[in-house]
């Protein structure tokens, strides 16, 4: 199994210099604020989305150095993702993220909404000065996405007749959408032709499809202190993913104990058994595993080097957090 360190190698030292760019960027007036983004930027995260930026930054540049437009990219991309995770937590009432207390549990609601309507803000602030009219719109798609996202899964808690394609587009708008425009972005920035960015579009969505799959799995699977919040916290709140939605096809009582909103004793424990005898769980593999594939091929027009290498490993690695 290749380890997401060993993966990033070829922008390591770009992802190093990223984290301690992120922090000057943020150099908030207000010292609450800035206590807020340096607590966020400090937390080890995965930093998956930025890496991708400078991977396919690297590998549409392959005989030239990266830009400080495609650096710039990287960091916005990191802020507007961080962003939607502290509004995502407001939203959930979410007490962890990433294994530590998260914005509003720190300080409170206030603050951390302020703290994500900021990095919103600012990532705008440094988008708009890329200079660069096709990305900002790219860019400022996501920011729309995300919000379209969290109000379909608002909309759609609890709800046992969403179907796959429901979830698979709520899941491009809240995490694929991002990696996808970011990608093409990054293209841009390098002045791909038109397919080779729609290819890196596409290599972006479908990546960001199958990570988003696999975070819905290990939500039953894995434990609390790999995933950094509670199991089964989607479940709980009615965000109805894959493997619930697959063993709805086959456990018809699974629908009686959704639909009541797990209000009797031993109802949400029921569910999780109902779900993990069903396929579910394997037939989610199977979507993320073919979306992994997918982005793979969209990869085949770009020049062979050890970025473009790295970005096909991260298809892998991605499944590979399954086992």
């Amino acid at each position: 199994m290749t380890s997401q360190t060993l993966l990033f190698s070829p922008v390591e030292a770009d992802l190093r210099q990223l984290t301690d760019n992120l922090k000057q960027l943020v150099g908030a007036r207000h010292p609450i604020l800035y206590a807020a983004a340096e607590h966020l930027f400090s937390v080890k995260g995965k930093r998956v989305r930025p890496a991708i930026v400078l991977l396919i930054s690297r590998t549409t540049m392959p005989d030239q150095n990266i830009t400080l437009k495609h650096r710039r990219l990287a960091e916005i991309t990191e802020m507007i993702h961080t962003a939607s995770l502290v509004h995502d937590d407001v939203v959930d009432d979410a007490e962890m993220r990433r294994g530590v207390p998260t914005v509003h549990n720190l300080f409170n609601n206030r603050i951390a909404v302020l703290a994500g309507d900021f990095l919103f803000a600012q990532s705008s602030w440094y988008l708009a000065n890329l200079d660069n009219l096709e990305v900002v719109k790219l860019l400022s798609q996501v920011i729309m996405d995300l919000a379209e996202g969290e109000i379909q899964q608002g909309l759609n808690r609890f709800d046992t007749g969403l179907s796959i394609e429901a979830y698979l587009e709520k899941s491009y708008y809240k995490t694929a959408s991002l990696i996808a425009n970011s990608s093409k972005a990054a293209g841009v920035l390098s002045e791909v032709s038109t397919e080779h960015a729609e290819d890196l579009y596409n290599y972006g969505r479908h990546i960001g499809l199958a990570f988003q799959i696999v975070d819905d799995i290990l939500d039953f699977t894995g434990l609390t202190e790999e995933l950094g919040k509670p199991a089964a916290s989607d479940l709980k709140s009615g965000n109805l993913t894959a493997p619930t939605l697959y063993a709805l096809e086959e456990k018809p009582y699974l629908e009686t104990l959704i639909e009541r909103e797990f209000a009797q004793e031993g109802d949400l424990e029921q569910a999780l058994t109902l779900i993990k005898d069903s396929s579910g769980i394997q037939r989610s593999r199977e979507l993320a595993s073919y979306h992994a594939q997918v982005a793979v091929k969209y990869l085949e027009p770009f020049q062979a080097c050890e970025s473009r290498q790295a970005l096909i490993g991260l298809a892998d690695y991605v499944l590979s957090r399954l086992y």
